[in-house]
Order: C-alpha cells, then structure tokens, then sequence
C-alpha cells in the first residue's frame, strides 16, 4: 500500500487540511493519506499548542468519514527533537509492507535542501508537493526531480494561527473547521 505522510501539528485541524488530504487521496495515486499529528516538542515554549491526546482526538474526529484518510501518532513515541528522516525510517521498519511518501506544501519544498539528511529521503521516498502561497523559490535541484511531484491542489489559505487568533477575539469559526472539531474546541474552550 502507497501512504502519504502529511505531518502537523494540526492546531487544531482544519478544513484546508481536509480539504488537501481528501485531494491527495482523491486525485493521486495515494492508497491512504495518514495525518502525522507532530509532539509538542519540549525544548520549545508553545503555551498555544495543545496536548498531543487533544490534538490526535480532533484529527480522529475530523477524518471520522473519510475511508482513506486516518490519523497518526506515530511521532508521539519517538525521541525528541524528532526528524522526519528518522520517522521514515521507523515507519519502514515497523510496515515493511507499506511505500511511505511525503506530502508537504511548496513552502516545505522551498526549504528542504536545509532538513536532516533530506538526500536520504529524496533517495527513498517519493515527495507530493500541493501549491501555497509563499516567499522565495524552489532549489534548481528539485526542478523535474524524479521523486517530487507537483499535485494541482486547491491552494488552501487558512492557518491554523489564523483559527486561534479568531477565536480568541471571539469570532465565528465555524465554516473554517470541521463541525466535530468545532464542538470538541467549543466544549473544552480551547485557544480562548
């Protein structure tokens, strides 16, 4: 099976990041899209950043009526700082029988000459690569890149910084997240 790793923190999930999954799995040649919720990292002061637990649970609900799409805490046991190589490669090893691929918007792109041992994943693994709106420019070297795919994707421009700051002046969300995510945020008062 073909899985595309599409990695967040998910802060919470919203529907740009549903509406790129469901692409990816729609319209590529993706068998399943794994939402890989990212751990709070504990060098890093982030009092906006949810528990992992609620930010995996809000993935679970928003992808509750999607066959090909399911969440992942895989990361969550994983020493940390974690790297995406080092997740690819306990991913490979624990599902020998899955191809795993990354699937990251062209902002990532931008600045993947810069991540950990990115060779080795370009090596091994195949990248799809959805459309933002962003500063800067791709790296020539990824320019017709046997393993980077340019996927035509909606471009999605709504943040998840966006979704907190709204709902902290108290604004109408609503449309912008899924409405099970709305209501477990709702219920629990998050981000206020």
């Amino acid at each position: 099976m073909k899985i595309g790793l599409y990695f967040g923190t998910f802060n919470p999930i919203h529907i740009g990041h549903l509406a790129i999954a469901n692409h990816m799995a729609e319209y590529s040649d993706l068998d399943k899209i794994w939402m890989v919720i990212t751990p709070h990292n504990p060098f890093k002061k982030k009092s906006s950043l949810l528990n992992n637990h609620h930010r995996y649970q809000m993935v679970m609900e928003a992808v509750e009526h999607y066959d090909k799409i399911e969440p992942s805490n895989i990361e969550f046991d994983l020493p940390q700082p974690n790297y995406t190589v080092y997740t690819l490669a306990h991913l490979e090893e624990k599902y020998p029988q899955h191809e795993f691929c990354l699937i990251m918007g062209e902002d990532n792109l931008k600045s993947l000459h810069k991540w950990k041992n990115y060779e080795v994943i370009l090596e091994r693994h195949d990248i799809y690569v959805y459309p933002r709106i962003s500063e800067g420019t791709v790296e020539t070297q990824f320019d017709n890149h046997p393993k980077i795919h340019q996927v035509d994707a909606p471009i999605m421009e709504i943040s998840s910084t966006m979704i907190r700051k709204a709902i902290k002046q108290d604004k109408n969300i609503r449309p912008l997240l899924p409405p099970e995510v709305y209501t477990f945020i709702d219920e629990m008062s998050f981000y206020r």
